[in-house]
Order: structure tokens, then sequence, then C-alpha cells
């Protein structure tokens, strides 16, 4: 089954102007959440998608926003965890008369496949957005409202999901799950009577259009040339935002639950500071790019100098791309082989490496060797994110816990030991992790109101108990 964490958009002008060279630029400004696959959809046409970048169809995009030319559309960049990299599995879906672009994972898509009768695919090929837009397809046709059936579906699916929906009568839709896991944004730009919804508010900044809000949780939001309408398919109350989002997935620019990513992920490396003050530090340095707010945060606090230490070859093939949303390990070591030190700024110091996260540990023990080869006296790593000892069934790659870094095999080792296991494995001569709490309030939202499963194993949130599989099981590497 294939499963994924992507970015989404949906655009509508009242005025009737052409929306598609906005829902590219939209989609340009997602491309952090999504490097494998794009592609938009327009009413009354099957969709139109493409592998790679954005930026590598640069020589038909104008071509292309002549022939879907449209004043609703939406869009997708993905980025799987689980599903091979083909045109099949790229997104928008569309299943009779309504197109579908999702972002987040459905875990219980085999039970939510065997509502849905008489459909033409196979479970074990077909992606859950697939699933849930057939069932969602069947569920409208017995209701007729997609209120209506989002509020049965949302009951019946698991999981975490934002969509965008587009109708061949015109029609764009967006929702956010109920816990409100993955983010989505609300816009409008003036100009042109444009309404746009979109994964991150950086996607607006792209096109001149305002922020208006965050689209609740549980939120049905409509446009047409009745202008804009919502409505609430679930009320639940207790929410699960992603707190991944705030350390690594989100881009700086945006705006999250009233947060500006950027200044976040400053405080959350001032909060570290204060957690782990090594003071005898010469330097402090960020592994490019998600981490340089926190390391700067923690440079400033602390009163130790900041520099870029390390730099990504933004002209190799892989440079400028993220490592993580990579779908295969040989992709990430390619991407992390060009973060290369800068020597002079290195030789003989203690140096202070700040990452967003730790996951695999593959690219923190070649940086720290690239480090000592570098001339590094010492070396000490802080993480912005707390260890990741689980899965995460809710959009984000981690599948397998025998690939992460904190894996134990089955030994009774208190966080402590987990800790110096992986400290002794990357090479550093010293580990420190961020907690939850720390995040949280660096964050400024409620503990209670941001999802840890992926440290703290505590499913509940996310309403399944999972049976956790490798990753030949998962995604047949």
């Amino acid at each position: 089954m294939v499963k994924e964490n992507c970015g989404v958009v949906g655009i509508f002008s009242v005025d009737g102007i052409n929306v598609i060279p906005m829902v590219i630029d939209s989609l340009r400004a997602l491309q952090h959440r999504g490097q494998e696959a794009w592609g938009i959809a327009v009413p009354k046409k099957l969709p139109l998608k493409r592998l790679g970048l954005v930026s590598s169809s640069a020589s038909e995009l104008k071509e292309i926003s002549e022939e879907y030319a449209s004043p609703s559309a939406i869009g997708h960049v993905r980025y799987s965890t689980i599903g091979k990299s083909n045109l099949e599995n790229a997104q928008p879906l569309k299943v009779k008369d309504l197109c579908i672009a999702h972002n987040g994972t459905i875990s219980n898509v085999q039970e939510l496949a065997n509502l849905v009768g008489g459909c033409s695919f196979t479970p074990q090929n077909a992606s859950d957005t697939l699933v849930a837009a057939q069932r969602l397809v069947s569920l409208m046709s017995e209701n007729g409202k997609l209120g209506k059936a989002l509020s049965i579906l949302k009951n019946e699916m698991i999981g975490s999901y934002c969509f965008t929906f587009l109708s061949d009568d015109s029609s764009v839709y967006a929702a956010r799950d109920p816990r409100g896991f993955r983010p989505m944004v609300l816009g409008y730009k003036e100009e042109n009577n444009t309404h746009i919804v979109a994964s991150e508010s950086s996607a607006l900044i792209a096109i001149g259009a305002r922020l208006i809000r965050d689209v609740k949780p549980g939120e049905l939001i409509k446009f047409s040339r009745n202008g804009i309408e919502t409505e609430m398919f679930s009320e639940e109350k207790t929410h699960a935002h992603c707190s991944f989002e705030y350390t690594y997935f989100a881009h700086p620019t945006s705006r999250m639950e009233g947060t500006n990513i950027y200044m976040a992920r400053k405080r959350i490396g001032q909060f570290l500071a204060k957690k782990f003050p090594i003071k005898d530090a010469d330097l402090v340095i960020p592994v490019p790019d998600s981490a340089r707010p926190a390391a700067l945060g923690y440079a400033q606090e602390l009163g130790v100098q900041f520099d870029e230490g390390l730099l990504k070859d933004r002209y190799s093939k892989k440079g400028p791309l993220r490592s993580f949303i990579e779908p295969h390990q040989s992709d990430r070591i390619e991407i992390n082989r060009w973060i290369i030190p800068i020597s002079e700024i290195i030789e003989g110091k203690h140096v202070v490496v700040v990452d967003d996260s730790l996951v695999r540990g593959t690219s923190s023990k070649a940086i720290i060797k690239a480090l000592r080869r570098a001339g590094a006296k010492k070396i000490s790593m802080l993480i912005t994110y707390p260890p990741i000892k689980y899965p995460c069934y809710a959009g984000i790659d981690f599948p397998s816990k025998e690939e992460l870094a904190t894996y134990v095999d089955g030994k009774d080792l208190s966080e402590k030991e987990i800790v110096e296991k992986v400290r002794s494995e990357i090479g550093a001569d010293f580990l420190g992790y961020n907690d939850s709490e720390n995040l949280a309030r660096a964050v400024g939202i409620p503990h209670d109101s941001l999802c840890f499963t992926c440290y703290t194993g505590n499913y509940e949130t996310l309403g399944i108990k999972p049976a956790f599989k490798t990753r030949i099981e998962m995604k047949g590497e």
C-alpha cells in the first residue's frame, strides 16, 4: 500500500482568471515537502503529473499554463513514506468527477478498502489516497454532499489527512483531519479576488496572497462563484499537531497555529542552550539547512561564536535537495556527501553541531567524520528534537524500528544508555537531545496539543495499535 506525506494547494478565482501560474508557483514554494513528483488538476480533464521537481519541467510550464488554463485548480508535491516513485502513484488522482490531492497517511487503509465495492484496483498496489477517494465518492453517491460524506468517512478512516478536492463543476474544497496532524492554511489574494488553501503559508507568500488563518481541524472549506463557505464535519476537541513540522518539515517563513517557524526554531535553540549550556565551546555551527535558526538561537543565548562551518554544494545533482525526504538510502547518502566542512573555521576548535533531528544516524556519522578530518578538536552534537524511537504512521518516513539509531533490539536500556549508544555509534564526544516539554514550551503550543508519538510510542492519539514492520515489508526495499 502506498502512503505519503506531501504538500497540497487549492486555488479558486472568483474573477475567473487563469490560476495555473499561481498553482505552479505555490507548488514551487512547497517543494521542501516533496521532491519526487508533482501534479495539477483542473475541471473536466485528467490530472497532469510529472516526476521530479517542478523546476525540472521549467521548459514546459508556459505551455502547461496555457493548455490547462482554468479559474480553479488543485496541485500536489509528493514525498512517499511507502511506495515507489512513479507517475502512477503521483497526484492529484481522479475518481469519477472528483479530483483529490492528499497530505498525510491513512493507517487503516486495508480495512477502508474492504468498504469500497466494485473497485478496479488491487489494494496492494493502490495508494491510501485512492482508497479514500473511492470510499468518499461512494459515500457522496449515497448521501449527496461532501460534508456529510466526510462526517461518515472520518469515523471509518484512521490517520492524518489534509485533502484538497476539485469537482467538475469547478468548485474547490479543502478538509483537515479532526486532530490537525498535518498543517493547512487559508489565504486570499485581493487584487484578483482569489481564494487559496495550502499546506503552508509559504505557498501564499509565493503568489502575493494574504494569510487569513489556519484551517481548523475537522473543517471543510468550499470555494466557488459564491465565494467561500465553511462547515465542520467533526468537532474533535483534542488536537495533535505534528511536532516534527516545527523542527524540520515546515518552511522557515511559514506560520502554523499562530507561530512563525523560523522564530520557533530560534527559540528552540535558546531553550536548548538552557538545557545544555556547553560553555567551553569555541564555535556553534548548524547542519544545513533547517537547523540554522536553532543553532543561531543557541549561540546567541550562550554568547558563543556562530558560523557556517558546513555548507551544501548546491551545484551537485542532489546537493540542493533534502536528504530526509528522499525515499532511498543511497540518495540520502549522496545528498549528505555534498555537505562540506570549512577547515579554516573548524580546525582546532570545540565545535557544537546543532541538527534538527537524528533519525537513522547515517548523516550524523558522516558529518562528524568530515569535521574530524577538517581538524575539529572536540565535537558536541545537539539535536532539537527528542530521540526518535518509534515509527510514524501519520505521514513521516520513520517506517521501521530497526533502522532507527535508537533501536536496542529488545534490550532494556534507560534513555541515558540509549543516548550513550547513539553517541558512540555516530562518533561524537557529547550528544544531547531535546525533550518534548522543552520543545513545546519553545514552540509556544501546549504539550498535549502536539504529537510526539515517534518519541513516546503512545499511538492512542492516532487511534491505532501498530504491528511494527521492517522496511522490506513496508517499502519492498
